[in-house]
This record gives C-alpha cells, sequence and structure tokens, in this order.
C-alpha cells in the first residue's frame, strides 16, 4: 500500500510539470507574436514615413505666378484661441474661435511669427466687431475670413510693405 501512495505521488508530480510547462509554452509564444507585432508596427511607422505631421509643418506646394519655382505653403498657428463676448439681445454670448494664418514661403512664415502681437491685436479688433447674426451663419463666417484676411494684410503692409498672409483659417469655432 505505501508503494501504491509512492506511485500515485509521483504520477501526480509529474502531470503538474508537464500541464504547467504546457501553458508558460503558450504564454511565451504568445508574448513572443505580441513583441514581434509591436516591432513591425513601431518600424513602419517610423522608417516607411508614416510619422507624425504637425499643422505648423504641413506644407503643400504651390507653383509661383511668375517663374516656374516651387513655393511652399507654410501655417501658422496663433499661440492663443480668440476668446470674446457678443451681445445677442439681453444675453453675452461667449465665442472661442482657433485660427491659423496660410503664409508662402519660410521668409513669410518666420515674417508672421515675429508679428504675432500685431496680428493677434488685428484679429481682435476685427472680431469684437461681429454681430451675432454674422457669427451663426456660414456665409457670415466666410465674410469675417475674408476682413480678417484684408486686415492682417493691411497691417503686414505698414511694417513690412508686403501682404504676408494667404488665407485665415478658423481650426476650431464655438459659439455658445
Amino acid at each position: 500500500m505505501a508503494e501504491e501512495e509512492q506511485e500515485d505521488l509521483s504520477l501526480q508530480a509529474e502531470e503538474v510539470p508537464q500541464g504547467a510547462g504546457k501553458k508558460k509554452l503558450i504564454i511565451i509564444i504568445i508574448a513572443a507574436v505580441l513583441v514581434l507585432a509591436a516591432a513591425l508596427t513601431t518600424y513602419f511607422l517610423f522608417f516607411n514615413g508614416g510619422g507624425e505631421v504637425t499643422t505648423e509643418q504641413t506644407e503643400e506646394q504651390m507653383p509661383a505666378e511668375d517663374t516656374n519655382e516651387i513655393i511652399a505653403s507654410t501655417y501658422v498657428a496663433m499661440p492663443r484661441p480668440f476668446v470674446f463676448n457678443v451681445q445677442d439681445g439681453k444675453r453675452d454670448r461667449l465665442v472661442q474661435i482657433k485660427v491659423q494664418l496660410m503664409v508662402h514661403g519660410s521668409g513669410n512664415a518666420d515674417l508672421a511669427k515675429k508679428h504675432i502681437p500685431l496680428l493677434e491685436g488685428t484679429l481682435v479688433r476685427v472680431f469684437g466687431a461681429a454681430t451675432i447674426d454674422q457669427l451663426r451663419s456660414p456665409a457670415g463666417k466666410t465674410q469675417l475670413r475674408v476682413a480678417s484676411l484684408e486686415a492682417l494684410n493691411a497691417a503686414t503692409s505698414q511694417v513690412e510693405q508686403k501682404a504676408l498672409i494667404d488665407a485665415v483659417l478658423f481650426t476650431g469655432f464655438v459659439l455658445q
């Protein structure tokens, strides 16, 4: 009887490591597959041109008017969103507008960044003159963009003797 108990114990001892060994092997294989998948994903994202693109670095290619050279478009983000109140009857409405400016050429981008305070002041003046009806309608928003572009180019023409801005883009527009 003692011999039978020893045989049962030895059989049980042999079964436990084999079952646990198979589970460990499966876990190791799954972990290796996951690590391999992560490595391949990283390789394709970073080495095959799938890297991150920021809005300030995005460029379009646009042919110059007089020559055959290509001028790159650069987007200059205003550092802060514009937040202001607009009167709506007896209520005040809060408006927040995020703006980016499209300029052609890196020289114009550098000049626009140099004159950010002037550009911000000009946009505050233009946005402050907007009415609630203008801010609610798509046509009014288009008029506001055109008025902003004209005012910004007038301001930069006085300082730099040339219009720097090609387009005013509203990247965020909230009216509460």
